[in-house]
């Protein structure tokens, strides 16, 4: 562990994670992370952010250097399904376009606010629809999404499978699988996880799903079937509370025969990806998926 990593976990339990245990209402939590995001993750030099129309959805393009034409990352932001855009996870989702380089397109789906399940799977699936409207087909996209958009991605990804359609692959990191909730490292990393109070994640949950089975696969793609899968790539730290959702769905998915890769990291916290700009784990990481996309766009062409 890095000594950076050291210092960015003092900073998550003592100050993030009280905060975050205190946040009163999700219009709040949306206002905060929009207003805290741009300043504390500033675009890498030489990236092209190009605000554009994806469907009906407002979307962020992201190209960083030299791109290579006709393939794309679809990337679903996370946030409890109730913060978060395309304008909040810039930084991240440039840097994943400069490893990988592909042209990163991250649509804002609609958050709980304006609403609840299945609204944010309706829209992945609809910037689905759309890409495929430009011209790109299932094996020029691979998917990609962290916390509830890895779930979300999930999601998509096995909606697709049902139908036929096949992605290059699907980049998650730390994604939340389970709104059932049943996973043990939920209350086996209650006190190790720096940065997520769980005892809000039920709470968010409820928010999102509004009465809805939460083992609809559409909100928990741990009980979802797929057939056909393309290759699967899952990022998870090793003390996060959703650490079971990781292992479980790439265990489900191994059952099931897919190419899966599980990397869990030493003591990173959730999504620790943003962190790229002084965070050496977070560099790795970003960089193991930026091969891995190449990869399987490579091999979705053959």
């Amino acid at each position: 562990m890095s000594f950076r990593l050291r210092l960015l976990n003092f900073w998550f339990r003592r100050s993030i994670k009280p905060h975050l245990r205190r946040v009163a209402t999700p219009e709040k939590a949306r206002a905060e992370f929009e207003w805290i995001a741009p300043r504390l993750f500033w675009l890498p030099s030489g990236t092209c952010h190009l605000p554009r129309k994806l469907g009906n959805l407002d979307s962020h393009w992201f190209r960083r250097g030299a791109a290579a034409d006709g393939k794309i990352v679809l990337y679903l932001h996370g946030g409890a399904y109730m913060a978060g855009s395309g304008r909040t996870h810039a930084r991240l989702t440039a840097a994943l376009a400069g490893q990988a380089g592909i042209e990163v397109c991250s649509p804002n789906y609609r958050l709980l606010q304006e609403a609840p399940f299945p609204a944010a799977f309706d829209d992945a699936l609809h910037a689905w629809d759309a890409l495929l409207a430009k011209g790109y087909a299932p094996s020029d996209i691979v998917l990609a999404g962290d916390s509830a958009g890895g779930g979300l991605a999930f999601a998509l990804l096995a909606d697709l499978l049902k139908d036929g359609q096949r992605p290059a692959g699907l980049v998650a990191f730390s994604p939340w699988t389970d709104l059932g909730l049943t996973g043990a490292s939920l209350s086996a990393n209650k006190s190790a996880d720096t940065l997520l109070p769980v005892e809000r994640v039920e709470e968010a949950r409820d928010f999102y799903l509004d009465g809805a089975d939460p083992r609809d696969p559409r909100a928990s793609p741990l009980y979802a079937s797929f057939p056909d899968c393309p290759p699967v790539l899952i990022h998870v730290g090793s003390t996060e509370i959703l650490q079971d959702d990781s292992y479980r769905i790439e265990a489900h998915l191994r059952e099931s025969g897919v190419d899966v890769t599980l990397r869990t990291f030493d003591q990173c916290p959730h999504v620790w990806h943003f962190f790229d700009a002084w965070l050496p784990e977070a560099r790795e990481a970003i960089a193991d998926a930026g091969q891995f996309i190449q990869a399987s766009l490579v091999k979705a062409s053959r």
